[in-house]
């Protein structure tokens, strides 16, 4: 993505101080400030100092400005843990960037690489984790992000469907300890295409709240934003009746296996009877545990190739949600915007409508008449064959109103003597 044009104008943000080599307010860099309202929303910055008096906003704002625009390169500073100290470092590889300590700690697994850097140990949550990690974050494009959330607001989950057609009674979306944090955005993403709107989470590895979840959402923000955290699979489905797990793998257990399709037709008919009902999906790495399946009241498993049965978490949203939505009447194709119609699966004939079998009659007539006087039947005995197989080919069109008066305006204009004969 190309970075967006500097701001060189001499009332560019400034005045940050800068003794330790990284821009700060009140003691703290830039860049924290800028990942806490990315993480955390706007509103838990502005609770700190110096953002709490009446100007508390505007100077948040001048904060975001100076990092979007990446005005620490005129004053010749950096902070941590962004892309731009490293990059000033001369730091170019992940070999580079950890020989800098004395040694790194992976929690995930419990090992530890002692190095010998200079700098004291480094821990991580995965090997995985610092791998897309390590270069640092680019902190002014998320700047930009939070500068467009304070200056305009958030969307609502309300504005993601049409007055009336918002799913109360849909299920819930159940993401069991998702590993990362993009997924989530994407899930939700998916979830608003197709009329979901619940979503509720299992202890999310990456924490939460998640502005990485808000910002993979893609305008789906509203449905992260009003997800339900749980600390247990237990406690995310206490309130439901009826709760379907997802997995491609076979599990030896006596329940019942839906197709997406299914699984779809069983939610909606319990839903119409009161239930409440919920679509449970597992980590990245290796699905749900088998515990879990058999803690769920059937098994959906999606077709797919047996060789390759492998599907990111978004996809499995995708597909279920288009089970569900795809059965609900309030299913439509394509966007629908104020100017538009609904549209359904068949032939669509926008403003026009089917011929009448009388106009139909007509063209026939009309065309015969014309064929008749030019003995097209040759020979005579055989017109009526001719004339059948005339008018079924025409019957199969299924020809509108206007079709019909334009085949009849063809047929005028070619019985009609041409207005200049050619030699004329």
């Amino acid at each position: 993505m190309a970075d967006q044009p500097r701001n060189t104008s001499p009332d560019r943000p400034s005045g940050f101080a800068t003794d330790d080599g990284s821009p700060s307010v009140g003691g703290r860099p830039i860049a924290a400030i800028v990942h806490a309202a990315h993480e955390e929303g706007v509103a838990a910055v502005l609770g700190d100092e110096p953002f709490t008096n009446e100007r508390g906003r505007e100077n948040l704002e001048e904060v975001f400005i100076y990092c979007a625009e990446r005005c620490c390169e005129a004053d010749g500073v950096t902070c941590p843990g962004c892309r731009r100290r490293t990059s000033e470092d001369g730091i170019v590889s992940l070999d580079a960037y950890i020989a800098q300590f004395s040694e790194v700690r992976i929690a995930d697994t419990g090992h530890t690489i002692t190095l010998g850097g200079a700098r004291d140990a480094l821990s991580v949550p995965t090997f995985a984790h610092l791998a897309e990690t390590w270069s640092g974050e680019e902190y002014w494009f998320w700047a930009r992000r939070v500068l467009r959330k304070l200056r305009y607001g958030v969307r609502k989950t309300e504005s993601l469907f049409e007055s009336g057609d918002a799913p109360e009674d849909g299920p819930a979306v159940i993401l069991v300890e998702p590993q990362i944090a993009e997924n989530i955005g994407m899930v939700a993403r998916a979830m608003a295409n197709f009329g979901l709107d619940e979503l509720r989470v299992v202890a999310p590895r990456d924490g939460w709240p998640s502005e990485k979840a808000r910002a993979t959402a893609s305008g789906a923000a509203a449905i992260v934003d009003g997800a339900r955290i749980h600390d247990t699979f237990t406690a995310s489905k206490a309130d439901l009746t009826y709760v379907v797990a997802t997995t491609a793998r076979q599990r030896d257990m006596r329940k019942p296996i839906l197709t997406p399709e299914q699984a779809a037709d069983e939610i909606r008919r319990r839903t119409e009877a009161g239930e409440r009902c919920g679509l449970v999906f597992g980590r990245e790495r290796n699905g749900l545990q088998s515990d879990e399946v058999a803690d769920c009241d059937s098994v959906v498993m999606i077709p797919v190739n047996p060789k390759f049965a492998s599907l990111n978490l978004a996809q499995a949203v995708l597909l279920l949600g288009y089970a569900w939505f795809s059965s609900s009447a309030a299913a439509t194709l394509g966007r629908v915007t104020s100017r538009d119609r609904r549209i359904r699966p068949g032939l669509h004939l926008g403003h026009d409508v089917p011929a009448k079998h009388a106009e139909v009659e007509r063209f026939f007539e009309h065309i015969e008449g014309e064929l008749d006087s030019r003995g097209f039947f040759n020979p005579p005995e055989r017109r009526h064959v001719t004339v059948r197989n005339l008018r079924s080919m025409f019957r199969r069109m299924g020809a509108t109103a206007q079709e019909v008066r334009t085949l009849r305006g063809i047929v005028a204009t070619l019985v009609r003597p041409p207005r200049n004969p050619p030699g004329s």
